[in-house]
């Protein structure tokens, strides 16, 4: 019978006593279940003992967090939180070293549990932690764990860090300027100013000055992990509590002093793993840079701005340089506006008369110029080449560069969250960002080619456009998802994902959407596959059978002579002959020629066959060669030449003798209908189970009962 659900049974230890296992009934208050603890145990004033997990992170029991004890739990008898407090709050005090070590050491453990905590702080516990930093010189284990023990009791909250002194805040400050300082004392400085950051601006104001960036930068590149890390975090806290004026000027000094390099090189490619908490902070770095293109994003053209206007101006000089050095004298006003005009408009704005309108949908906003601009001056040949090929294209056929790179560039946007905050949890970094100076842009460069590659492997129009787009979205998102460690690998990789490539990965997706490629419909598709095979083949035995009018060609012109060709419903001989204009399908009978389906030896198509070796070469002949196939049969090694009516006519024709010759259909009729009549099949075997998952393996067969008395005894029946 099991157990009432207030009753649970545990175990409970103390140093140089026999276990104790009782039954710890929840509803009886914990006073008195210590009281009969400690008198099974003849221990006096249970007052002054308490109750904590033996494993993990000992936890002492408290009437709030007694219900999480559950059955088999072990328990340990051990000092009530209030008196380990008094007892470790004059250990930090004594004179003796060794004593105040041990306490300090103890209180760094202990301060983890709330209880104790509490306990220690209401002691007033937490100024002599101020005290030993602040007056102490030690530089060694009492130190740390003085730390380490002050780090645990903040993090209770249930003291502000703006009750902090300016005199600690130094000593921790000092801690992490100084190099003749142990690894962990560094750490935990690092974590204390870490989490002292966002708390108030005034502690930011301090920290920042105090600490400076190039300081953090040294710990980057150091080979301790775990100090990285710690650096790393205040690096990202003082980001982040920054203004955006502030951000902007931390973020160019951190560019100007190759941060990207110390992460890539000892960070990134470091022997030891990425953990988790590093990644999100390489995350959130990421994102904090890439949204500093937040402002020109959501920024629209002005087109009073002379200086916007002077970058507008800039494409369409470098795009047709040679026609602009035209002397201002030689045109009109009218003239060279127009002319300009058109210039915009082989650079594919939408509003050529005045290009500055393309602009101010925000976003992009003028981070899609500044883009534009950026690829055409750091790639000037590229940039031209994407303009004047397009130029010279039909109308309808021409990419567009400017609508193209102002689309891009929102993708962009987009795909890299650009102008959203950061997530809290997100790990999702890129590598090769660390890689590169200029990321957002010269990854612009990179997918604006890549734009106009999938256009001209679309064959797009200008109807086009949005579907363009999308497959080039699809483009990057899916490269980006392999987490390239360079753009030259992205570039290689991006190239590689062509607009084939783009519908193959579409097709599986669906197929597996529709869970055709299980493993168990794969098994079932293969046993489908021999019957479905054989109805194609009596089909196209049935076609043969019905026959098919074929015209005959000679060398010279195509004739309008018309023959007939049928197989006889036995199978066994194909009878053919010349027929009249207007005849759909005549009797049997009336063809006189015959060839025994016995006799027939192979099947030839294409250019192995004799009559198409006779034709002279030509655009016509390349369209007879597709639709050629010949018999060769016993008669003087005689063939029966066909030039079939249509593709269709000439799959199934060749299927239909393959299979009179005992050989496999080789046509692709025969797997787009075999791929048809599959799909139909398993759908329809398939109905009952829609939204259930099918499982890749069968469930385990159940072992035979250890008897079978259950079993009706039919021995016992009614006599």
């Amino acid at each position: 019978m099991p157990p009432p659900k207030d009753v649970v049974k545990i175990a409970i230890q103390m140093v140089g006593a026999i276990p104790q296992l009782i039954e710890l009934q929840q509803t009886k208050p914990l006073a008195s279940v210590l009281k009969d603890v400690c008198d099974a145990w003849s221990l006096p004033n249970a007052e002054r003992y308490a109750l904590q997990y033996a494993d993990g992170r000992q936890t002492y029991i408290t009437e709030s967090n007694r219900r999480d004890i559950k059955n088999g739990s072990i328990l340990r008898l051990t000092t009530s939180p209030d008196q380990e407090a008094e007892r470790l709050y004059i250990g930090i005090q004594s004179k003796n070293v060794d004593v105040k070590t041990d306490s300090l050491k103890k209180l760094a453990s202990l301060s983890q549990d709330v209880t104790f905590a509490q306990e220690f702080i209401s002691r007033n516990g937490l100024k002599q932690i101020y005290s030993i930093v602040e007056e102490g010189n030690d530089t060694g284990q009492m130190l740390a764990h003085t730390l380490k023990a002050f780090t645990e009791l903040m993090e209770h909250d249930f003291v502000s860090w703006e009750n902090l002194s300016t005199v600690f805040i130094k000593k921790i400050v000092s801690y992490v300027n100084m190099n003749a300082v142990d690894a962990s004392i560094q750490q935990l400085s690092l974590s204390i100013l870490e989490n002292m950051v966002p708390t108030s601006q005034l502690l930011f104001e301090v920290v920042r000055k105090e600490v400076p960036l190039d300081r953090l930068l040294t710990y980057l590149q150091a080979t301790n992990a775990q100090l990285q890390l710690k650096a790393m975090a205040l690096l990202i806290a003082l980001l982040l509590s920054a203004t955006d004026a502030e951000r902007r000027e931390m973020m160019d000094y951190l560019r100007e002093k190759n941060i990207r390099q110390f992460i890539h090189k000892n960070i990134i490619h470091s022997s030891e793993p990425l953990g988790d908490e590093m990644a999100h902070y390489l995350y959130v770095l990421q994102s904090v840079s890439l949204n500093l293109c937040e402002h020109r994003m959501k920024m629209s053209m002005d087109p009073y701005s002379q200086e916007q206007r002077d970058l507008l101006q800039s494409l369409r000089q470098t795009a047709f340089e040679s026609e602009s050095e035209v002397p201002a004298g030689t045109f009109s006003t009218e003239r060279r506006k127009s002319l300009c005009a058109k210039e915009f408009r082989k650079l594919g704005f939408m509003n050529n008369s005045n290009p500055a309108e393309d602009l101010r949908r925000a976003p992009p906003g003028l981070l899609a110029l500044d883009n534009m601009v950026y690829f055409s001056r750091n790639t000037p040949n590229a940039y031209s080449r994407f303009v004047l090929e397009n130029s010279s294209r039909e109308d309808k056929h021409e990419c567009p560069f400017a609508r193209s790179s102002i689309q891009l560039t929102l993708i962009l946007c987009e795909i890299l969250h650009i102008g959203e905050p950061c997530s809290e949890t997100a790990q999702a970094f890129y590598p090769m960002f660390f890689g590169q100076d200029h990321f957002f842009e010269e990854l612009f460069c990179i997918c604006i080619q890549l734009v106009n590659k999938t256009w001209k492997e679309m064959r797009a129009t200008q109807e086009d456009f949005d579907k363009v787009m999308q497959v080039v979205r699809e483009q990057i998102t899916r490269t980006l998802s392999l987490k390239p460690t360079s753009l030259e690998l992205f570039k290689t990789r991006v190239n590689a994902l062509n607009y084939s490539e783009i519908l193959k990965l579409r097709q599986t997706e669906r197929l597996h959407q529709e869970e055709t490629l299980a493993v168990p419909v794969l098994e079932l598709r293969e046993k489908l596959k021999p019957e479905l095979l054989e109805l194609i083949r009596q089909q196209r035995l049935l076609h043969l059978c019905e026959g098919t009018l074929f015209r005959k060609i000679s060398s010279r012109r195509r004739q309008d002579k018309l023959w007939y060709c049928r197989l006889s419903p036995n199978h066994k001989v194909l009878h053919y002959g010349d027929v009249e204009e207007g005849v759909q399908s005549p009797p049997i009978e009336s063809l006189p020629e015959k060839i025994p389906v016995a006799d027939m030896k192979m099947l030839l198509v294409g250019k192995e066959c004799p009559h198409t070796k006779e034709k002279s070469s030509g655009k016509q002949n390349k369209d007879v060669l597709e639709l050629a196939f010949s018999i060769v049969h016993d008669v003087e090694e005689y063939c029966l030449n066909f030039i079939a009516p249509t593709r269709y006519e000439f799959c199934l024709w060749t299927d239909g003798l393959n299979v009179l010759l005992g050989k496999e259909m080789t046509s692709e009729r025969t797997q787009t209908d075999l791929d048809v009549l599959l799909s139909m099949e398993l759908k329809l075997r398939l109905l009952d189970l829609e939204n259930i998952s099918i499982p890749d393996e069968p469930p385990p067969v159940p072992k035979p009962p250890s008897n079978l008395n259950f079993c009706y005894d039919f021995s016992h029946a009614e006599q």
